[in-house]
């Protein structure tokens, strides 16, 4: 199955843009994650926290958690969105729920002139898998 190609620009923008719904009244870092689904589609997503901390969860996981209730199983990238002028790349539950999905997925976040791009398999060189 051949996927639907998202412009990266496209991605950071719909990261952007549902950044500015994020809940993040304790550390005050909002943060929004876009996902590209291999039809096209794109799940955005943004983090959510909670007075008891562990309860709170990252936009990316969010992001993944959305797709995956809307039916999508394969994804070709995630746009990862902090707050201005930082670099926010995604945390290590992150990496490890988005490696579930193959290593090959590309990861773009924003730096202050653009984005970076590597891919989950490279933040996450030995990822834990069931035998």
């Amino acid at each position: 199955m051949t996927s639907i190609p998202i412009d990266d620009s496209a991605l950071i923008a719909a990261a952007r843009a549902v950044r500015e719904h994020a809940y993040a009244p304790y550390s005050a870092y909002a943060v929004g994650a876009a996902l590209a689904c291999d039809d096209g589609t794109i799940v955005a997503a943004c983090n959510v926290e909670n007075a008891s901390y562990g309860l709170s969860m990252c936009a990316e996981r969010s992001a993944i958690f959305a797709a995956i209730a809307g039916g999508h199983r394969r994804f070709t990238a995630i746009a990862i969105v902090g707050p201005d002028r930082e670099t926010t790349s995604p945390c290590g539950a992150c990496r490890q729920v988005l490696a579930e999905y193959g290593a090959t997925t590309r990861v773009l976040y924003a730096i202050p002139d653009g984005f970076e791009e590597t891919t989950i398999g490279a933040l996450l060189p030995e990822g834990f898998v069931l035998p």
